[in-house]
């Protein structure tokens, strides 16, 4: 498989261009209204049109009920669900069973304990996401800009298929990859100039950046 780049969060067309541009390998939408990334049906519906068969597109929902994940597929047609909430194993595979379509799971981490979490979401997910725990109670279950130890990963599976993500960014997705040999990674705050707005500059030296990183363990 190659390795993939996805750029998370987009929610404007200018900036879902910057990503494709640059050759983003997946792109997501954000349906969580707590998140400054919120994207409504029909704006996902319209961002979705724009990158289909330039890139995959996902969606990202939190502790979603059977409806929300109804209305998120007809409107936005994603090529993957992304669950970032505290879906269990049992659930991630009802939804994927549902939609008919791939699933990729995060799962939060902060401490080696963590990540006996992750083999458990192996078989029903196309990806498992490793972000980092959020930093308090009442923060966003993702896009908070925070990293974690990316030392804990070692020793973990290398056939599992690891997503990495939590505080990356142009300056430090180089040193992740070379340390933690992740299939894939993701950012979302780490292309931001501020809260919720993405930086077509940054999207594309992170890119850029990750593209090389890669192409160095082959």
């Amino acid at each position: 498989m190659n390795n993939l780049i996805k750029i998370c969060g987009l929610s404007s067309p200018e900036t879902l261009a910057a990503a494709l541009d640059a050759g983003a390998d997946m792109v997501g939408f954000v349906r969580y209204p707590k998140s400054p990334r919120h994207v409504t049906l029909d704006l996902g519906h319209r961002l979705s049109l724009q990158a289909k068969g330039r890139a995959k597109r996902v969606v990202l929902l939190v502790d979603p009920g059977d409806e929300e994940i109804a209305q998120a597929v007809e409107a936005i047609n994603p090529d993957l669900i992304q669950l970032h909430g505290h879906e269990s194993p049992e659930r991630v595979a009802e939804i994927r069973s549902m939609v008919n379509r791939p699933v990729m799971k995060a799962v939060g981490i902060a401490e080696k304990s963590d990540l006996e979490a992750v083999a458990p979401y192996a078989k029903g997910s196309e990806h498992i996401l490793l972000d980092a725990k959020p930093p308090k109670a009442d923060a966003l279950p993702g896009g908070n800009g925070v990293s974690f130890d990316w030392k804990l990963l070692d020793g973990l599976d290398p056939a599992l298929p690891i997503m990495l993500s939590g505080g990356l960014n142009p300056d430090n997705v180089a040193e992740a990859i070379r340390l933690t040999r992740p299939k894939a990674v993701d950012v979302s705050s780490g292309v931001e100039s501020g809260p919720g707005l993405k930086d077509p500059a940054r999207i594309k030296a992170f890119i850029q950046a990750a593209r090389t990183a890669f192409a160095a363990q082959h």
